[in-house]
């Protein structure tokens, strides 16, 4: 018994089109979670002049009590904790400025 035509159609639009879909490779995938880690301060500051704080920090602490955070400051834990060392007061604002 003969192919139906309408079927050959239908298999052959299908093999073109899963041999024409788009692969992404697990290196192609850009990284959701990467943060960046800066040597120092300077290099901080280059981007942000306040620092870098912890998602709902919004004051320095000193050791005369706290003080609004200063300059631009970005605010994300991820980006905190890839720069955790630069913390010097461990308040949760890296290179902060008072």
């Amino acid at each position: 018994m003969p192919a139906r035509p309408l079927a050959l159609i239908a298999s052959a639009t299908l093999a073109i089109s899963v041999a024409l879909t788009p692969v992404m490779s697990a290196s192609a995938a850009p990284l959701a979670s990467a943060a960046t880690t800066y040597k120092n301060c300077t290099e901080i500051h280059k981007h942000w002049s306040g620092g870098i704080a912890k998602a709902g920090v919004n004051r320095n602490k000193t050791p005369s009590g706290s003080k609004p955070l200063k300059g631009t400051v970005k605010h994300s834990t991820a980006l905190y904790n890839a720069n955790k060392k630069s913390d010097r007061d461990k308040d949760g604002v890296a290179c902060e400025k008072s």
